[in-house]
């Protein structure tokens, strides 16, 4: 089962967000909840339950260094 694990308020940073993810081993799903036509809005950023933890401590620890 998926786990939402960060709310992004963009797909931009959404996307980047699965990126890292990504390159640590997560498997990561996106879902869009509410999107305009620029991306902007809100995308689930979503991995399997058994790794939401450690996922949302690689997600606390690269936040700041996103702009």
């Amino acid at each position: 089962m998926w786990t939402v694990v960060y709310i992004a308020p963009t797909m931009r940073l959404a996307e980047r967000l699965k990126q890292i993810l990504a390159a640590e081993g997560f498997m990561v799903n996106l879902r869009a909840v509410e999107l305009d036509e620029n991306g902007r809005g809100s995308v689930e950023v979503q991995v399997p339950e058994g790794e939401a933890e450690e996922a949302n401590e690689v997600i606390t620890q690269h936040l700041g260094q996103l702009g």
